[in-house]
């Protein structure tokens, strides 16, 4: 297996996907309830979201998300590292990569929602050391004390 990290456009509903995604949502559906908003196979497959696979050699290691909110914004969904690529690069790649798309279709900002559970702390820490910044809810999103928001001014530049 390779160093070499490779993110790739991907379709949410293939077979590969299937049980990364599906520990994704067990895990933040477990500790979230009625307050997880991660999408689906279904839902990543919408209309105006973009999903990314990341692979190291012939491993999924990771998956993102951009969904469109409206001309001037987007969110980034449903980002996963695998567990066993957890504290490699992963996240912050595919990160990197979700920011520079947005940036490329003209968006002036991304925005996420995230727990606010300890098992969320390092995509928060992730995030922060990213530029974003808390922000009240967005969408349809409504406050709760099992959620927090978050946005990234994107001024052009890269």
């Amino acid at each position: 297996m390779t160093d070499h990290l490779v993110i790739r456009p991907d379709d949410p509903g293939a077979a590969h996907v299937a049980d990364l995604l599906a520990y994704h949502l067990a895990e933040v559906r477990g500790h979230m309830r009625d307050f997880a908003f991660a999408l689906d196979a279904n839902g990543l497959s919408a209309p105006g979201v973009s999903f990314w696979t990341a692979w190291r050699g012939d491993g999924l290691v990771g998956f993102a998300a951009l969904k469109r909110l409206d001309d001037e914004a987007a969110e980034l969904k449903s980002m996963r590292a695998a567990p066993a690529a957890r504290g490699t690069g992963v996240g912050r790649a595919l990160l990197a990569h979700v920011v520079a798309v947005a940036r490329s279709r003209g968006y002036r900002r991304l925005c996420l929602e995230t727990g606010t559970a300890a098992l969320h702390a390092p995509a928060v820490a992730l995030y922060r050391s990213a530029g974003f910044m808390d922000c009240p809810p967005f969408a349809d999103y409504q406050p709760s004390p099992h959620n927090q928001f978050m946005t990234l001014p994107l001024q052009g530049g890269s």
